[in-house]
């Protein structure tokens, strides 16, 4: 993989800018001091590029669901044309950013992707809300991963969203090397154990896919694929998904492995399914098999080696 960092959109006030209403800021450790070593942020901060000064009167969501409007709480100015417009005009610039995904800042009147206090005629908040910006990136950009702070600090869905980014990392790396079909069957053959432990039935899909490549139009066949691709991927792992992957893995060693490593394997993947150990265990296992063996197959499978151990993701999941 190449060394280029990969480019993600980010709420400035999670870098630690202040521009919050407050004029604080929402400085997120992981962000910049863990995934920012091989991330180049874009950061972006609705309010302030919109022209509030810092600080400023807090905003609201106020009525339905489908089409909030954005208010002053105080004041009760209503600026949901004013946003909606620069918002219209800001995801059509973050285009030529070429960002592999987008981290918000939850709860917050634009930039909150869900659950974002939303207040009735009465003024009472229920929580189906979604932050103006945030809403118009999610509907420019379907396929980009995104998620917000506050959900990050789940290791579950930490490592989902920063495994995806880093797949989208691979595929943009295949695209430039030119859209062909031996580039597609590389990259999906490297990709076969991750995709497993996301879907079996949208394993199954891209197989076949794959295996018709032949009959489709180039460009058709990689806008199909890339669709597929993200479905799987938003479908979350469980530890029984990976369960079966590893399984699938020690299959590749029938033949080599000692009855005492057999055992051990078998032991420490029992482990993991009754939830005592952390998948980066029986993962390291395999790892270590694969290179006494020279398993030339798991050697090129990303589901073995997903992101920067650096990262840490699979030691709490």
């Amino acid at each position: 993989m190449s060394e280029e960092k990969i480019r993600l959109g980010v709420s400035s006030c999670l870098l630690g800018e202040k521009v919050r209403f407050d004029g604080g800021h929402k400085l997120d450790h992981f962000l910049t001091d863990t995934l920012g070593r091989f991330v180049e942020y874009v950061p972006v901060c609705p309010e302030v590029e919109v022209g509030l000064p810092t600080p400023r009167e807090t905003l609201r969501l106020v009525g339905e669901p489908e089409a909030p409007r954005l208010v002053f709480t105080k004041s009760g100015e209503d600026i949901t044309e004013r946003m909606t417009d620069w918002a219209r005009e800001r995801v059509v610039a973050l285009e030529k950013e070429d960002l592999s995904g987008f981290i918000f800042k939850s709860k917050s009147p634009s930039s909150g992707m869900e659950r974002v206090k939303l207040y009735d005629r009465n003024g009472v908040p229920n929580k189906q809300g979604v932050g103006l910006f945030a809403r118009a990136f999610m509907e420019h950009f379907p396929l980009l991963p995104v998620e917000e702070d506050g959900r990050l600090h789940d290791p579950h869905l930490r490592e989902n969203f920063i495994e995806i980014i880093f797949v989208l990392k691979r595929w943009r790396e295949t695209l430039a090397e030119g859209m062909t079909r031996g580039g597609l069957v590389n990259f999906h053959t490297r990709h076969k154990l991750l995709l497993l432990s996301h879907s079996t039935e949208i394993y199954r899909q891209m197989g076949q896919l794959v295996a018709r490549a032949k009959e489709l139009e180039e460009k058709l066949l990689f806008d199909q694929y890339l669709l597929l691709l993200m479905k799987g991927l938003r479908l979350k792992t469980t530890v029984a998904k990976h369960v079966n992957v590893l399984q699938h893995v020690l299959g590749y060693f029938k033949q080599q492995l000692s009855a005492d490593e057999k055992q051990e394997i078998l032991g420490i993947i029992g482990n993991y399914r009754a939830q005592q150990i952390p998948l980066i265990v029986p993962v390291t296992l395999l790892n270590h098999f694969v290179r006494k063996y020279d398993q030339a197959y798991l050697k090129q499978q990303i589901y073995l080696n997903p992101h920067p151990l650096e990262l840490q993701l699979r030691n709490h999941v």
